[in-house]
């Protein structure tokens, strides 16, 4: 008899057999051979490098996690990344977010925007997808979708951040708040400022200019006037630089600057000594201020060249924390990887520990404040509870 056809007969038959029992409980692992992770982030564009880093911290843990004969409900599978451009776009976004979905992705890491994770969350809740995003408005989580998850502290933390830190810490009596004009600015200043009110502080001037305005003589003059000791701004890095050579310029150099991300960048070490201090909060802390964030630069250096530009170590541990989901949930079904990620303690290699509530909110997400000091950031505290 042929061999070759009693073999084919049998797994034939095994196949059948699994069909048949399917939705009962069966010996058969409904586990496919490779699992698909996607990832959406702005890998063109002014924020590409910010992307690229995201996308980097997945790739390096996927292959890690291969190496080491990743299974799932004890079968060998293989984790594969499917990476899309989003542009830093809410259209091209939403479009990606559609790709994904079809290319059979059983979890995203993304995005990196809010206004673009705002806008693509829908396409995923549709599927069942988890969307694990580094984006910190508030609103991400606000959707009423069961698939948002998020990797950092919000910007609700933030706002109390610089408020508090600004009232305690800079000992000040009058204050000035000011944004640019986007969700992300304008929500953090005024939080910022409510919180500034709170501790019984005065807020002199309240300003919103668009995220483009450089021309700050009028500004200057004004801040002057009110004496303003303390400004608090949600600008960007150049404008945030423009408006101290505007007050260089009026002779109001006897002021603190706290800002947001947007000036927490290697840009703006053209500001040490322009005034009395510039200092910055973050929800994303860096690899280096973790116990195991050493080893992890080491291994990131070597495999890019470079070290990390934004939030690479988080997008590592997210994908730990995912891949501990699915070998939790037993399955590639999103719907129950979701589940799975909904109750677990996740082990995050770099920053330890990733556990969310029903939200979708990181439970022990931190906001650090940073000092510029010799042309480098150095962090002065941070907490979970602000």
């Amino acid at each position: 008899m042929n061999h070759h056809f009693v073999r084919r007969r049998f797994a034939l038959a095994t196949v059948a057999a699994c069909i048949a029992s399917a939705g009962l409980l069966s010996g058969c692992s409904k586990v496919p051979d490779t699992i698909k992770i996607g990832v959406a982030q702005p890998l063109s564009g002014p924020l590409a490098s910010l992307g690229q880093d995201l996308l980097n911290g997945v790739q390096l843990a996927v292959q890690e996690l291969n190496q080491s004969g990743f299974s799932v409900d004890g079968k060998r599978v293989t984790l594969e990344v499917v990476s899309v451009d989003d542009k830093a776009d809410a259209a091209t976004g939403k479009a990606v977010a559609q790709q994904l979905v079809d290319a059979g992705v059983v979890a995203v890491i993304g995005h990196l925007n809010s206004g673009v994770s705002i806008e693509a969350a829908p396409v995923y809740a549709a599927k069942n997808i988890a969307q694990i995003a580094i984006s910190t408005n508030p609103r991400f989580t606000q959707l009423g979708l069961p698939t948002t998850f998020r990797m950092v502290a919000n910007d609700t933390l933030q706002a109390r951040a610089i408020g508090s830190f600004a009232a305690s810490q800079l000992g000040a009596s009058r204050y000035a708040a000011l944004d640019d004009g986007t969700p992300y600015g304008k929500g953090l200043a005024d939080g910022a400022a409510e919180q500034l009110k709170a501790e019984k502080k005065e807020v002199v001037v309240r300003k919103s200019f668009d995220d483009k305005t450089t021309a700050f003589d009028e500004l200057a003059a004004e801040l002057k006037a009110a004496n303003v000791e303390v400004i608090v701004s949600t600008l960007n890095d150049f404008q945030a630089l423009a408006l101290l050579e505007a007050l260089r310029k009026v002779g109001h150099t006897k002021v603190n600057l706290l800002g947001g991300d947007t000036i927490k960048t290697t840009d703006m070490a053209k500001a040490t000594g322009m005034v009395d201090g510039v200092f910055a909060t973050s929800p994303v802390l860096e690899a280096r201020e973790f116990t195991a964030g050493k080893p992890f630069l080491e291994k990131y250096i070597a495999a890019y060249k470079k070290p990390p530009a934004y939030g690479g170590h988080y997008s590592y541990d997210s994908t730990y924390v995912l891949s501990a989901a699915i070998q939790k949930a037993k399955s590639a079904d999103p719907a129950d990887v979701t589940k799975a990620l909904k109750s677990i303690n996740g082990y995050a290699p770099v920053t330890g520990t990733m556990t969310w509530d029903d939200k979708g909110e990181q439970r022990y997400g931190a906001v650090g404040v940073y000092q510029l000091r010799g042309g480098a950031w150095e962090l002065r505290m941070r907490s979970d509870r602000w």
